[in-house]
């Protein structure tokens, strides 16, 4: 058999199917992006007919550069944006809305509620997550009680929901299959990490029916075989993790005590604690890394809502740059006496705060700051948020459960700039680590189904493969790292809504 592979990278702001062969090496690409609906404020959505358009052209252009024909391709493997949620016709796979997307915020006074109810602490022991608008059952919930007629639809058994993957599964397949994978339903608030089952009482709480949602299967298992009119062949789907999960999983993080963490929208560090369930005491996200032959590997992730989004609204928002590329030269010669703080709170802070009232803000603007400064206090605003979830994760993972000299593996498009990755070190006071291939989410996903199907080594000998291009070390001296946590630290505090 042959030992391509096809990864279909389905991200916030576009689709891209990359092949790779049997060496880990990529043959072909297709890149897509599709239009974000902003219908009002703190609202994000995504037609979910964009996505599915932009998954058939992408894999169509992927295979063509690649030379290939779909007969050729071993297994797909899907990685997705996780929380953003899709409600469909069971009988015509039509969308009943707009897909809810990650980003959204419109959920933000129905989780107010369940908190006041005191209910976040039970979610929080039987999910790992805490109550906030990025997951999405409770978007699930919104559609059900927004769109008219749904919920009743819903209560008859016609209608399916889903995160991303789900949904793609099912048009693949043409509506054969109904599954995820356990990383995606991990993040949807009613998943039972301890158990690995939907948790009926969480389901209740919420009004959500039971026969809505996905069968449940291991990151690497059978989700059916695509239709062969779509691309020319059937082929099977083999692999599926949510994008953060698929990341790991190509930074070869298999042993506990290894982090990585990827910077694009926003930055998703994960911590691989093993078969430890650890819940945080920080505020951080337990979360299912993976789950394999039916074991399963938990982690500790710390989301940050805006990492790239901050470079591209000095792009697209204020205009003080025209390519995001220009953020790293243009921040190593902004003036060193300026000490400027951006909080870009767009759309509220995640870990370790939790304030989706939250807003962006900037500190210490003097009539010399230029777009020089801006950029840098972009770019450190991601490192200083990164530091911030180092923090709390060192805090809840203790020594005695393996190394407490952190290094981390970073992926993602801010990673290719080198000033980046070095104040990033620098806040850090750890080496940054980047590897070979920045493609890794694409990469986890393949290999989940490369493995499954045979045509690419075991997780041992696929953990040796990864290389790394540049290690970056810390070098800012130890009292100016201090003046600069400390300047931060303030500024995140007058952010806050609770100030």
């Amino acid at each position: 058999m042959s030992g391509l592979v096809l990864a279909i990278d389905q991200g916030t702001t576009s689709t891209r199917a990359i092949i790779f062969d049997a060496d880990r090496r990529i043959a072909g690409v297709g890149q897509q992006e599709f239009p974000q609906h902003f219908p009002a404020s703190g609202w994000v959505e995504h037609d979910p007919e964009d996505i599915w358009q932009s998954v058939l052209a992408t894999c169509k252009t992927a295979l063509r550069k690649a030379k290939c024909k779909a007969a050729d391709i071993a297994a797909i493997g899907i990685t997705n944006q996780r929380e953003t949620v899709v409600v469909w016709d069971k009988a015509t796979g039509r969308p009943i809305h707009n897909a809810i997307v990650w980003q959204d915020r419109r959920t933000a006074p129905l989780c107010q509620k369940l908190r006041k109810q005191g209910l976040e602490p039970l979610f929080s022991r039987k999910t790992g997550l805490l109550l906030d608008p990025y997951f999405s059952a409770t978007k699930i919930a919104w559609l059900l009680d927004r769109v008219p007629g749904a919920r009743k639809r819903a209560e008859r058994g016609e209608l399916l929901a889903g995160t991303i993957d789900a949904f793609l599964i099912w048009r693949l397949t043409g509506g054969r299959v109904h599954a995820t994978d356990a990383t995606n339903a991990s993040r949807t608030l009613v998943y039972n990490i301890r158990d690995n089952r939907w948790d009926e009482e969480l389901l209740k709480i919420l009004r959500i029916p039971a026969a809505l949602l996905p069968e449940v299967k291991d990151c690497a298992a059978d989700f059916g075989m695509t239709e062969k009119t779509l691309l020319g062949a059937e082929i099977p789907i083999l692999g599926v993790a949510g994008d953060q999960q698929a990341a790991t999983i190509g930074q070869a993080c298999f042993e506990p005590g290894m982090m990585k963490s990827t910077y694009g929208t926003g930055c998703f560090a994960l911590l691989n604690t093993g078969s430890d369930l650890v819940q945080s005491r920080n505020r951080l996200l337990t979360t299912i890394a993976y789950r394999l032959n039916g074991k399963t590997t938990y982690a500790l992730e710390g989301s940050i809502f805006v990492a790239g989004a901050a470079v591209q609204w000095l792009r697209d928002g204020i205009k003080v740059i025209g390519k995001a590329e220009q953020s790293g030269h243009l921040a190593a010669h902004a003036d060193e006496t300026q000490e400027i703080y951006l909080v870009p709170a767009f759309v509220g802070l995640g870990t370790p705060h939790w304030d989706a009232e939250a807003r962006g803000a900037i500190f210490g603007l003097t009539r010399n700051t230029g777009p020089a400064e801006f950029a840098r206090a972009a770019l450190e605003s991601v490192a200083f948020q990164t530091r911030d979830l180092l923090d709390a994760m060192r805090k809840d993972w203790k020594p005695k459960h393996g190394n407490s000299k952190t290094v981390l593996r970073v992926d993602g498009g801010m990673v290719a700039s080198d000033w980046a990755m070095q104040r990033l070190a620098d806040i850090l006071d750890a080496p940054v680590d980047r590897p070979t291939s920045l493609e890794t989410t694409a990469l986890g996903a393949a290999w989940l189904a490369g493995a499954r199907a045979g045509v690419w080594p075991e997780q041992k000998a696929f953990a040796k493969s990864w290389s790394l291009e540049r290690r970056f070390g810390p070098a800012m001296d130890e009292k100016d790292r201090r003046r600069k946590l400390k300047g931060w630290r303030d500024s995140v505090r007058r952010t806050l809504t609770d100030f």
